[in-house]
């Protein structure tokens, strides 16, 4: 354990008071399968056991897509039509629209007085995005700065834990980097740290085996995915280069098919019976392709069909955002008053 940051499952969290979870997404475009097996799976077990506020990041997606705004505010209704039909209960986890909760921009203010340059460049994963989008040293300020933007979204909400993958841990760690800092200032407890929830498969990838699944790099699976883009994805995975004949012994470590199948075949027999098999011999890649399409459709048909059902009436679906939005502004208001009042800030009461 690093500071604050445990691995837990949702098994774990149980405690007299519910935990408060904060989580969400760019809103760039449809969610997939990595998005799934990350967090998105996680969150729906865990909306039943914890106060959930999930995050639809328009305003971080900003960050990085300037001039490309339309992108960014036409796959809001995409990312929650994607969350509802995974299985998202809008009675149980509140669904807001980052840019429509402006306490959430000016506890960013507040916070951003407490970091540093020096530590946001730091930020492995800040250090990652950068050189993965070719930014040099020409790095839009917010994108350098989202940090902490996001550490405000976690605690204007006093969230106590925050479902992500592991190359997100550097984020949680200095959101409670700044608030120790915010707190030593004030001379008081008012924000709170918060703990990571990793799933067991913290990173999917991609179908060409080259990095983890990204919709912005093309090898990813939508969760809406057709059965035939299903099966076209599934025959382009990464296999074993030297697997050239069946009977040839393969190598199952790096196996995009089989990194699949250990993260979505609930049947582990089947798949330790696979591996072995491919390893001595005498199984193609044909045969274990096959295998986990069949189990790629089975999971998303469903979700495939509940989405189609909420794509009817999206008018609905903008109605639970803004009821979502309504409720997150009175939690992250709260938080904010109580800041000002901790800063000095409340002039007028």
């Amino acid at each position: 354990m690093t500071g604050c940051l445990a691995k837990l499952t949702h098994q774990t969290m149980t405690q007299t008071t519910p935990p408060i979870i904060l989580t969400g997404d760019r809103t760039t475009g449809p969610l997939h399968l990595g998005h799934y097996i990350g967090s998105l799976r996680a969150r729906v077990q865990l909306q039943h056991e914890a106060k959930q506020f999930l995050l639809l990041a328009d305003t971080q997606a900003l960050t990085d897509n300037v001039g490309r705004h339309q992108k960014v505010t036409s796959n809001v209704i995409e990312v929650a039509l994607d969350y509802l039909a995974s299985g998202i209960d809008p009675e149980k986890s509140t669904i807001f629209i980052q840019s429509q909760v402006p306490e959430l921009a000016e506890l960013t203010q507040y916070l951003l007085n407490l970091a540093t340059v020096a530590r946001l460049e730091r930020n492995p994963t800040i250090k990652q995005e950068i050189q993965l989008r070719g930014f040099e040293r020409d790095i839009p300020a917010g994108f350098l700065t989202y940090p902490v933007s996001q550490a405000a979204d976690i605690t204007a909400f006093k969230a106590t834990r925050v479902p992500v993958g592991d190359d997100q841990l550097p984020m949680i760690e200095q959101t409670n980097e700044l608030v120790r800092r915010f707190n030593h200032t004030v001379e008081r407890e008012v924000l709170v740290e918060c703990e990571a929830v990793l799933s067991q498969v913290t990173r999917l990838p991609g179908i060409d085996g080259k990095a983890k699944m990204s919709k912005s790099l093309g090898n990813s699976i939508a969760l809406g995915a057709t059965p035939d883009e299903i099966t076209k994805a599934v025959n382009n995975m990464y296999t074993d280069p030297n697997h050239l004949r069946v009977s040839d012994p393969g190598q199952v470590e790096g196996n995009v098919v089989f990194a699949f199948l250990d993260a979505f075949e609930p049947d582990t027999q089947k798949v330790d019976d696979l591996k072995a098999h491919y390893r001595r011999g005498g199984l193609g890649d044909s045969v274990v392709k096959r295998a986990l399409n069949e189990r790629l459709q089975e999971l998303i048909e469903p979700i495939r069909a509940r989405r189609r059902e909420l794509e009817a009436d999206k008018g609905e679906v903008l109605a639970v955002l803004k009821r979502g939005t309504m409720r997150a502004r009175e939690v992250a208001g709260a938080t904010v008053a109580e800041v000002k009042s901790a800063l000095g800030l409340n002039y007028f009461d």
